[in-house]
Order: C-alpha cells, then sequence, then structure tokens
C-alpha cells in the first residue's frame, strides 16, 4: 500500500465542484487583487478567530515581518522565540532588521515560558510564541510577561487555525498571524497569509504597509511593501474556511486512533490540559528515528522531519553566535522527531498499515 505524507488531491476531489465555480466566477470578473472576496474573507476569518480585523497578505512570512514593522520593531531590537520552528519565522524577524533571541521548548514543543524573562533585556521589543504543530502556547503568562515589560506580542499562528487555548481560538492575544500555505489546515492553493487583531490602529497600519502605504491610488503616506492576498486565493479559502472545523475534527479523531495504536512503542504527542489541539502535523519521537523512516519508506509510507536543524545551528544564522548545545531539548527532539501522515482524507485502513509497521521495528 502506498501512503503519501500528504495528498492535496483527496481534499480538492471532495470539493471540486465548489471551488471550480467559484475560481471561475473571479475569473469572469476581471478583478484579481484587493476586491470582494479578500474583503470578504478577511472579515469572515477574523470573525471565525474571533478578532475584529483581518488583513490578507502575500504570506505566513509577510505576516509575521509586518506584524513586527506596524508595532515598531526596528534595526537592532530583539525579538524572542523558539528555534524549533520553519525557518520563515526567523527570515521574518531577520527582515524586520531585528535580532532573533531563542528560548528552549518543553515536551509539548512550544516555547518554554520559566526560560523566557531571563532572555529579556532592554532591546527586547517582542516575543513571537509559535504555536507548533497545532497547538498553542501557553500564553497566559507569555501575556502578562508581554504587560510587565511593555513588549509586543505577536503569535504565529501558521499551524494553529482553529486551535485553542481555554476556549479561545489563537491569537489570544492582541495580533496574530497565519500562513495559508496549500498544506496548513487551512490551505491556498499558492501562498497567503493574513494577519488578524482587535487593534483598529495597528489594522490600518498593516492595510497600508502591505500596499505601498497607498490610501488611495497613487497617494502614499508611508513607505510600504507589494503583500496582498489576491482575489482567487481569497474565494477558495472562502470555500476551504467553510470546513475547517470538520477537517480539524477529523485530524483529531486520526490523532486519536494514532495514539492507541501506538502509545507502546513510540513517544507520542502530548496535549496541554488548557489547548485544543488541531494536529496540523502528528510527530512521534523515538532514539530510532532514522531507521524508523527507511523502513517505512520502503513499504511505501510517506514521512517528513519538521525540523531536522534548528533555527539556531543553521548556516545562515551562524552570525548569531549559537554553538551546539545551547538549547538540549530543542536539540534532542530535533533527532528523534517524525512525523506520519496525517491530513482528513486519511482511512483508518491506511492508519492501520502505517501503524503495524512501525510495530514491526519494534517487536
Amino acid at each position: 500500500m502506498k501512503i503519501p505524507f500528504n495528498d492535496l488531491t483527496r481534499q480538492y476531489n471532495s470539493i471540486e465542484e465548489k471551488l471550480n465555480k467559484t475560481v471561475k466566477n473571479v475569473l469572469k470578473s476581471g478583478w484579481f487583487i484587493l476586491g470582494k472576496n479578500v474583503e470578504t474573507f478577511e472579515k469572515e476569518f477574523a470573525d471565525y478567530v474571533g478578532k475584529k480585523y483581518g488583513v490578507g497578505v502575500a504570506s505566513g512570512t509577510d505576516a509575521l515581518f509586518l506584524s513586527l514593522l506596524a508595532c515598531g520593531i526596528k534595526r537592532g531590537d530583539e525579538v524572542i522565540t523558539v528555534p524549533n520552528t520553519a525557518i520563515p519565522t526567523i527570515a521574518a524577524i531577520s527582515a524586520a532588521g531585528a535580532i532573533p533571541v531563542f528560548v528552549d521548548i518543553n515536551q509539548f514543543y512550544t516555547i518554554d515560558i520559566s526560560k523566557i524573562e531571563k532572555k529579556i533585556s532592554r532591546k527586547t521589543r517582542a516575543i513571537i510564541p509559535v504555536h507548533l504543530y497545532g497547538q498553542s502556547c501557553q500564553m497566559t503568562p507569555i501575556l502578562n510577561m508581554a504587560k510587565k515589560y511593555n513588549i509586543s506580542v505577536i503569535e504565529d499562528c501558521a499551524q494553529a487555525h482553529g486551535a485553542e487555548y481555554r476556549g479561545i481560538k489563537v491569537p489570544v492575544g492582541d495580533i496574530g498571524c497565519f500562513s495559508f500555505y496549500p498544506t496548513k489546515n487551512l490551505g491556498a492553493y499558492g501562498d497567503g497569509g493574513m494577519i488578524v487583531t482587535n487593534n483598529e490602529k495597528l489594522f490600518q497600519k498593516l492595510k497600508l504597509l502591505r500596499n505601498y502605504g497607498e490610501t488611495v491610488r497613487f497617494t502614499h503616506i508611508i513607505k510600504g511593501y507589494n503583500s496582498r492576498l489576491d482575489e482567487i486565493q481569497a474565494a477558495i479559502l472562502r470555500i476551504k474556511l467553510k470546513y475547517l472545523d470538520i477537517w480539524n475534527n477529523q485530524r483529531r479523531k486520526i490523532a486519536k486512533s494514532y495514539n492507541e495504536l501506538l502509545e507502546d512503542f513510540v513517544s507520542t504527542p502530548e496535549e496541554d490540559k488548557d489547548n485544543r489541539h488541531v494536529y496540523h502535523l502528528y510527530v512521534i519521537r523515538t532514539e530510532n528515528r532514522d531507521k524508523l523512516k527507511d523502513y517505512l519508506s520502503s513499504k511505501e509510507i510517506g514521512t517528513a522531519i519538521h525540523y531536522p536543524i534548528p533555527a539556531h545551528l543553521q548556516k545562515g544564522y551562524s552570525d548569531l553566535g549559537y554553538k551546539k548545545g545551547k538549547f538540549k531539548t530543542c536539540e534532542k527532539f530535533s533527532k528523534e522527531i517524525l512525523s506520519l501522515p496525517l491530513f482528513p482524507e486519511l482511512s483508518n485502513k491506511e492508519i492501520e498499515y502505517i501503524c503495524s509497521n512501525i510495530k514491526k521495528i519494534f517487536k
């Protein structure tokens, strides 16, 4: 049996008629940039996560970058985050001219709140908690620390569409950034992103930043950028948003099946009692990770590693001066983690096949 790590064609096939119709309507309209679909989707998605405003942008990376600028982050400022995230989180900090300052992680793969305060300096201007793999960070202590030190919190929600912390959808704080990369829980058919907030002043500034600082055509009141969610992607996302809760529930169901079948063989994901995990990824741990990955590959089962090299050990960020051994939990986990296939259309038969092959390695 051949099982891909992800299969976007199954999702497309399930809503093909609706998607084709909405794309055709956009093409017929002749309006492709910042039109009614973008405006409506911004409102619909902001409402879904419980925020007043949404600003559609070109990618999740741009969402973080523009949010940093909107919060007043300048060259030389420090931004606290984790080293076990996708590199776009760090790239956005660098693009803003700021310096990433890393904090190790906990057993949930999210930022260790007990270690944040020690990293806050007079240069610290923001914290980017990363809601990794579909699970929220422990946000109450983070928001309290930010208030104490008067620093911004910009939540990286790229892997957490619909995730909840204490019954509240992320972002819990004032500003959150989402990616609509195709493989996300809510994915477009290309790049796309969004910033959500309750702060009207930030909302207005972000709208300027994403579109050349323009108020009306050919009138530019600040220096801005070209970072816009396009009409076709917005129209597609409007259709998919209606299914997001259904798909997330199915992800949780699949994760539960994995947990029950694998708990005696590998380290399965822990779900924080304060959280509702939406399992963007299902990540196990084992000291025999590479052997297991190779074996599953021989059985035509796709897997992935998120992420094999922590950001502080990437050559591109060697100028930060971090050495191996600095973040022990992150580094240990990076050698043990393995992401198994998880997408809403994965069948019970496929799950059982995957798990039966994993068990063979450990018998």
